[in-house]
């Protein structure tokens, strides 16, 4: 799939701008603050309708007093082209595919799948547990509709459970039949997407390691394994056997979740462990390891995407080139050449970039005003660049 067409009004510092891409290499030159991160933003806002920066959707709108946002596209698929449009106003947001309403975010993630790569994104390696559940929750999401149904009922079930641990806590409730109730629900909910985040990290890690051993030139064997309280073989369990880890855990753990008024097991405190010749990455491995890590993550989410839906996903490279050294940049320009759909920001092409890179679709950025065209256009908004 590609994005052949994007429109904004009034998103971030766009008033209005109306974009056709190249299928392939499209990059966003331009120098800081200018625009080109809003610009990736939107595409990312577009696909998954929420953005990575900001859980604040009043600040995608433009600052001078407008109501509302609005970003449209067209993909274009296998088997046809699909507009997506979503609307951000002060009071939510609408999405809508092929002009129809989505009554359910759920339905419309999936039209437009991303992958995100920016400098940040070394965090999923040596970052918090949290950031690579994020990451877990975004880019399985984009695959399979049931799982980011299912996260969301257990995010509300959670809701629920933790709100009435809190009354018990205070000893403003005292039914534990209600309890054992919400456990219920959250175990069967759990069980799911436990299962699923399984099957897609073992998916994903025989990519992964390929794309590492690659890189590493031989020298380095990844390894993802999933990390979580209720049984250290969870990859060889059932559904079934899941929910049977999950319904023994609450009950041990029941008294202790209520003088703590929270729950203390289940999905949302997991982690997801990443290893390099046996060893912990995040805490034994160089920072070149580290770098090299979540770079094969990233690529081989291309790989697994396609294997999943039948469609290469767009690539969204946020001023990586700066982040690598030339041994990873290239790998990393060789992977995505001729195989799917990217938008690049950067200052300046270097000048791996420039040897690696064949015809790209250039557009400078400044202020929030877009030029597309050939290198001399950089003379019209950088006239101090040769």
């Amino acid at each position: 799939m590609y994005l052949e067409k994007l429109k904004l009004r009034h998103f971030r510092n766009y008033h209005e701008q109306e974009l056709e891409f190249s299928p392939h290499i499209n990059i966003l030159i331009g120098e800081n603050a200018q625009g080109k991160t809003n610009l990736l933003e939107a595409i990312y806002v577009l696909a998954m309708a929420r953005s990575h920066r900001t859980a604040n959707d009043r600040e995608l709108i433009e600052f001078e007093g407008k109501e509302g946002a609005f970003i449209e596209g067209r993909v274009q698929k296998h088997l046809g082209s699909v507009r997506l449009s979503l609307a951000l106003t002060k009071q939510g947001k609408k999405a809508r595919v092929n002009q129809l309403e989505q009554t359910r975010l759920s339905q419309y993630i999936g039209n437009l799948n991303v992958i995100l790569f920016a400098p940040e994104d070394l965090a999923l390696v040596k970052g918090s547990p949290a950031v690579r559940r994020r990451f877990v929750d975004m880019e399985f999401g984009q695959i399979d509709a049931a799982y980011l149904h299912e996260l969301t009922k257990y995010r509300t079930i959670l809701k629920n459970r933790n709100s009435y641990l809190k009354q018990l806590q205070q000893k403003k409730a005292d039914d534990r039949i209600y309890l054992e109730v919400l456990t219920a629900q959250l175990v069967k909910a759990g069980a799911f997407i436990l299962e699923k985040r399984c099957y897609f990290l073992a998916q994903l890690e025989q990519y992964a390691a390929k794309i590492q051993t690659q890189i590493s030139q031989d020298k380095e064997q990844l390894k993802i394994e999933y990390k979580t309280s209720i049984h250290d073989q969870i990859q060889k369990l059932s559904r079934t056997e899941i929910e049977a880890c999950y319904t023994q855990t609450f009950q041990k753990y029941v008294d202790k979740e209520i003088f703590q008024g929270t729950t203390l097991i289940g999905p949302h405190r997991d982690d997801v462990l990443f290893k390099v010749n046996g060893k912990n990455v995040q805490i034994y491995g160089s920072q070149g390891q580290k770098r090299t890590t979540a770079l094969a993550v990233k690529l081989a989410e291309i790989d697994l995407m396609h294997d999943q839906t039948g469609e290469y996903p767009v690539l969204l490279l946020d001023d990586v080139l700066s982040e690598l050294d030339g041994k990873r940049q290239t790998h990393l320009l060789k992977a995505i050449q001729d195989k799917v759909q990217t938008f690049l920001t950067t200052p300046a092409l270097n000048d791996v970039a420039k040897k690696l890179i064949k015809e790209p679709k250039m557009f400078y950025i400044h202020k929030g005003q877009i030029e597309t065209g050939d290198k001399t256009k950089t003379q019209i908004f950088y006239p101090h660049q040769k």
